[in-house]
């Protein structure tokens, strides 16, 4: 057994209450399982479920909306026009890959090759940075496009117009007290940007680039929404909110996805051994886009572009069997960096109120899948990094009511650079300044966090009796669960919670870190899979009270039904 098992935070479960009967009324066109899914999330009245339901998007999405684009297509079309040397610079994440596929293929299809630059994330690190900025001058380019980063370089930009050149700023993160000096800047976090939905990922500010460029200049050999897939991929898997325009943006992608003609995307998805007709948000989160980040995780992240970008049959599934390898490394890394942190933890301080483990043989490419991991597993933020030649880099994963930027703006002085969201921050310092900085961040963790009840919380749509829900409910509950596609972060799965279920049957698998179970008695029995709940095995009740998502698990060709299970408790009847 893995000692990762032995740490998971006892979740809180919040049970909506059942929806009143006046709005009841007002969702009458929807089945009453539907109804309360719908209530659940804060639609009330029949206008906004038909536009939930249909994906349109409440918002302005005209382009020029974005303040700077108009500056940005006309340099695009100086650019194009005087055959000038294009280059885009992209990050090394799935948001950043798929960022900077979309821009190459939009100038390759206006005929113009751009060169594709995406640093080493071991060599380089995130990010503009003054060498690669040398080595494009060198090379004679006119004008840099960013994709996915940018927002916080003012050295990288002000090197960029010093050597000649021009640069575009395309960036999701949020900006510091100034913006770098670029030619323009396009990021709907800039102070004045009137750009009404500011949640869109890196990949969905390069897809109004394309957009904006071919309204203003229509090619009639080239659409637009023929990126619809990546803006899907990139959005999922860099965990943006999928409500309003990204909910939109990601469900036109996941349709557009099920017909596919990407080859190289056709065949990662069956190497993930994913059915294409069945292609869902979750699957992009947990299936494609491990696969795709893995590339820059494990060596160059230039795999996974050359995946998405190639029109060669044999490559595509080169590659993608490439990357499902690297995939599987990384995970192992993961696991080892995991637990290795959790052990710390319970020796040295498990009181503490945020994680912080460095090491010098900890693999960069997958500390921050680590630091999600461990704050995932205690509901404290973690801060996990590599020491290497005298410099601390290290990523930060954070629970809801701990803003880690924020935090990191306290320390500036401390850092040499640092940048993110939220909920997730990459950063880099000194070694000297190790203990200076563990110090200054964990007492802005015990100031911000103090007094606090601090415990995971599930949002429960609706409590079932198990040994009550007869097999042909289950099609029709389906269906209603579907309708909320695509689900992801604000705008949850289904998630339902069953209480005094009978343990039929309990095994581990996956090196003892998940579980597998046999619920309820006689002809209602059901499946279920418990992710990194390994540890109940050694002390199983007879009953348990379990919080779940329904699924269709899909092995050997067959389908079946399966309980998804988030959490598990003791039942009082045990």
């Amino acid at each position: 057994m893995t000692e990762n098992n032995n740490h998971l935070t006892p979740k809180r479960w919040k049970i909506s209450p059942l929806v009143p009967p006046h709005i009841s009324r007002e969702l009458s066109e929807y089945t009453p399982f539907l109804r309360q899914l719908l209530f659940n999330r804060g639609i009330t009245n029949a206008e906004s479920a038909r536009a939930y339901l249909g994906a349109e998007s409440p918002t302005d999405t005209n382009p020029f909306s974005l303040k700077d684009m108009d500056k940005a297509v006309a340099l695009i079309r100086e650019a194009l026009e005087s055959n000038q040397n294009i280059a885009i610079y992209g990050d090394y994440d799935t948001d950043g890959v798929t960022s900077s596929a979309l821009l190459y293929e939009l100038f390759d299809q206006l005929g113009h090759t751009p060169r594709v630059y995406i640093p080493n994330r071991f060599d380089e690190g995130y990010g503009l940075n003054p060498d690669a900025i040398q080595q494009l001058a060198s090379e004679g380019i006119d004008l840099i496009i960013s994709v996915d980063c940018g927002i916080r370089a003012h050295e990288e930009v002000a090197l960029a117009k010093q050597l000649g050149m021009k640069i575009v700023i395309t960036d999701h993160h949020l900006p510091g007290k100034e913006l770098p000096a670029a030619d323009a800047v396009i990021d709907p976090h800039q102070p004045g940007d009137p750009y009404p939905y500011k949640m869109l990922a890196g990949v969905g500010l390069a897809y109004k680039v394309a957009k904006a460029y071919l309204m203003a200049f229509p090619d009639p050999a080239v659409d637009y929404r023929q990126w619809l897939d990546l803006v899907s991929i990139g959005t999922v898997v860099d965990i943006a909110p999928l409500n309003g325009e990204n909910r939109a943006l990601v469900k036109a992608g996941l349709q557009q996805m099920r017909q596919t003609h990407r080859q190289g995307l056709y065949s990662l998805i069956q190497t993930s051994g994913i059915k294409i007709d069945q292609l869902n948000a979750g699957h992009l989160g947990f299936g494609v886009g491990p696969r795709l980040n893995a590339a820059g995780r494990m060596d160059s992240a230039l795999a996974a572009f050359e995946l998405l970008t190639t029109k060669d049959l044999f490559r595509a599934g080169a590659l993608a069997q490439q990357l499902d390898n690297y995939n599987s490394q990384r995970k192992e890394i993961m696991h080892a960096i995991q637990d290795r942190v959790v052990a710390e933890v319970n020796v040295s301080d498990p009181e503490t109120p945020i994680i912080i483990s460095i090491a010098e043989d900890y693999e960069e490419g997958v500390i921050g899948l680590a630091a999600g991991r461990v704050t995932e597993g205690f509901y404290k933020p973690a801060i996990v990094g590599r020491l290497e030649n005298g410099m601390v880099k290290a990523s930060c994963r954070t629970i809801p009511e701990f803003n880690i930027v924020e935090a990191l703006d306290q320390c500036a002085d401390l850092l040499d650079h640092y940048g993110g969201h939220a909920m997730a921050a990459g950063l880099s310092f000194e070694i000297s300044k190790l203990e200076p900085f563990r110090e200054r961040i964990t007492q802005i963790a015990c100031t911000s966090l103090s007094g606090m009840e601090l415990a995971p919380e599930l949002s429960i749509d609706y409590d079932i009796n198990l040994d009550k829900l007869k097999p042909e409910h289950i099609p029709g509950i389906l269906s209603d669960i579907a309708q909320l596609e695509p689900t992801g972060t604000h705008n949850p799965d289904a998630l339902f919670c069953s209480r005094n279920c009978r343990v039929a049957k309990a095994y581990c698998v996956g090196d003892g870190r998940h579980l597998k179970l046999t619920l309820g008695t006689g002809m209602h029995q059901f499946d279920a899979i418990a992710f990194n709940q390994g540890q109940w095995i050694q002390d199983m009740p007879a009953y348990v009270d379990i919080a779940y998502a329904f699924e269709i698990n899909s092995y050997q060709g067959r389908q079946s039904l399966q309980l998804n299970i988030r959490d598990i408790k003791k039942s009082d009847c045990s």
